[in-house]
C-alpha cells in the first residue's frame, strides 16, 4: 500500500534490503524511522525514513557501530524528500533524457523517484513500457541509435531483474516464463512477470533465447500452472506453435509479446496475451481459475 508516497513497512523492507524486524528494531532503539498514522491506524514511512535508513546501511558498510549509524543518519531530516516528476509525460521525458545520453545515475535516480511514489504496477504501465515503445519507434525512423537502445534496455533490464529479486518464493501458484527460441527481447516478458507477483503467482524465469525442449522439462520438474512464451516477431510464435501440443496437453500455455499480433491460434489451446503486460496479468490469473479441457 501507498498513500500519498508513503509505504508501510513491508514496501519499506523490500526498497530498503532491510527485513521488518530489524526495522522496527531501528525504530524502538534509535528513533530512525519517523512514522505517521494513517485513518484507520497503520504506520506509514515517508521517503524521509527510506533515506535515513540507507544512509545508515552505509554507516554501518563503513564499520560504524550501530547506535552511531542511527546518530549520523538521523541528522539528514529533510534532506531525502522525493521530488515529484508530476505526470506520466512528464517522467518518461526525463528518463529518456538520461538513457539518451547514456547518463547511467540519472536514469537510476529518475526511477527511483518514480517508486517512491507510485506502485510498480504503475510505473511499469505508464513509464517504462510506454517508453520502450517509443524508443523502438525512434529506433525505427533513425531518431535513436543502435548504442543508445542497447544502452536503454540494458540499464532497464538490470533495474527490472532487481525489482524480480526474490519474486519465485511464496505460496501462490507458479508462472513458468521464457521467450521462444531465436528471441532476445525480454523486458515485456519482465514486466508481466512483475505484475503477476503483484496478483500472488511465483515466478520461475528462463529468460532469453529458451529451447522448447528446455521448457518442457522445467515445466515437468516445476509444475507450473501457467507457461507463458514471449516473442516479438510473429515468425517465432508461428514456428512454436505447431510444436507445443506436448506442452498444452499437459498445461495451461499462454503466448505473449508483439509476435501474437495476427496470429491465429485456433487449434493449439493456447491463451493469446497481446495487450499490455500489466494488464494481461489480470487475464491470466482469471485464466488459471479455468477448468483444463
Amino acid at each position: 500500500m501507498q498513500e500519498q508516497g508513503l509505504l508501510r513497512i513491508g514496501e519499506l523492507s523490500r526498497r530498503s534490503g532491510v527485513s521488518r524486524e530489524l526495522l522496527r528494531a531501528w525504530e524502538r532503539r534509535y528513533g530512525l524511522l519517523r512514522p505517521t498514522r494513517s485513518p484507520g491506524g497503520l504506520r506509514l514511512y515517508s521517503a524521509d525514513d527510506l533515506g535515513r535508513v540507507r544512509e545508515m546501511q552505509q554507516h554501518l558498510a563503513g564499520g560504524l557501530a550501530a547506535a552511531e549509524a542511527a546518530a549520523l543518519a538521523g541528522q539528514s531530516e529533510g534532506e531525502h524528500a522525493v521530488p515529484s516528476l508530476h505526470s506520466p509525460e512528464t517522467a518518461r521525458a526525463e528518463l529518456a533524457a538520461a538513457l539518451d545520453a547514456f547518463d547511467e545515475p540519472r536514469a537510476q535516480w529518475t526511477l527511483d523517484q518514480l517508486l517512491s511514489e507510485a506502485t510498480v504496477e504503475t510505473v511499469l504501465s505508464e513509464v517504462i513500457l510506454p517508453y520502450l515503445e517509443d524508443l523502438g519507434k525512434r529506433w525505427e525512423r533513425g531518431e535513436a541509435t543502435v548504442a543508445q537502445e542497447h544502452f536503454s534496455t540494458s540499464v532497464l533490464r538490470g533495474r527490472l531483474l532487481g525489482l524480480a529479486r526474490g519474486w519465485g518464493r511464496g505460496v501462490g501458484p507458479l508462472a513458468l516464463l521464457a521467450c521462444l527460441p531465436g528471441e532476445r527481447h525480454e523486458l515485456g516478458l519482465m514486466a508481466f512477470g512483475l505484475a503477476l507477483r503483484s496478483h500472488g503467482w511465483r515466478v520461475a524465469y528462463f529468460g532469453s533465447d529458451t529451447p522448447l525442449e528446455t521448457i518442457d522439462e522445467a515445466a515437468d520438474a516445476l509444475g507450473p500452472s501457467l507457461i507463458v512464451l514471449s516473442a516479438v516477431t510473429s515468425d517465432r510464435v508461428q514456428a512454436a506453435l505447431p510444436k507445443l501440443q506436448g506442452l498444452t496437453g499437459r498445461y495451461r500455455v499462454a503466448l505473449g509479446g508483439g509476435g501474437v499480433a495476427g496470429v491465429d491460434p485456433s487449434g493449439h489451446d493456447v491463451l493469446v496475451l497481446a495487450g499490455n503486460p500489466v494488464a494481461e496479468a489480470e487475464r491470466a490469473t482469471r485464466f488459471v481459475t479455468s477448468p483444463l479441457a
